[in-house]
């Protein structure tokens, strides 16, 4: 039986998924969470051989537990599932140490069938998704710009997040007017909406 943790915070949509995954004869759903920050503790005690994560989670993004596993239990498998077709978090995911990348509104079948491809060792991403990644190119965002980016959206002044980031407000406008410039936004807030659109915070 190939075992499978379903990671996703709407119950419906979770137990609609476990109800159609549990349909396969060889699949068996053996844990289901709905945070987050409870995926890899369910991992650990629950030994899953395919994780299915949601990337919008509460505690911690799916992007965010796909790299925990990944980096603790390397032999698992991982299938991020979103309804955001969003180029930028495909690579994320990939980086993160995803096997596989798939709109939530692929059929079931389509579905089971890429937790057999991942078990046999293939990569498996949406197509659309894949042609549109290509197209968008890499997140021109530093690690450090996207920290304060993410930090700026909620409207926090140039001196709170000098406090919050520990750095000065000369490098917090720096890293402000460069990620601006770099997504040809007109100011803060729009360069946090295109950031977010391309799935780059």
């Amino acid at each position: 039986m190939i075992r499978l943790l379903l990671a996703e915070d709407q119950s419906m949509v979770r137990e609609a998924l476990a109800a159609l995954l549990g349909l396969e004869p060889d699949f068996e759903v053996v844990a289901q969470v709905a945070r987050g920050d409870e995926v890899l503790g369910a991992a650990r005690a629950h030994t899953p051989d395919v994780a299915l994560l949601d990337i919008e989670m509460p505690g911690m993004t799916g992007i965010e537990a796909a790299a925990a596993l990944h980096r603790e239990l390397p032999e698992l498998k991982i299938v991020i599932l979103t309804t955001f077709g969003r180029p930028g978090y495909l690579r994320s995911a990939m980086e993160s140490g995803a096997d596989a990348f798939l709109v939530k509104d692929a059929p079931a079948a389509q579905l089971a069938a890429a937790v057999r491809k991942v078990l046999a060792g293939e990569r498996v991403i949406d197509p659309t998704l894949a042609a549109a990644a290509l197209a968008e190119g890499a997140n021109p965002l530093t690690d450090r710009e996207r920290d304060v980016l993410r930090a700026a959206a909620n409207g926090a002044t140039n001196a709170e997040l000098a406090r919050t980031l520990s750095l000065s407000q000369g490098t917090v406008r720096n890293y402000l007017s460069m990620a601006i410039q770099k997504l040809a936004a007109r100011n803060r807030a729009e360069a946090v909406g295109i950031a977010r659109e391309k799935g780059w915070l």
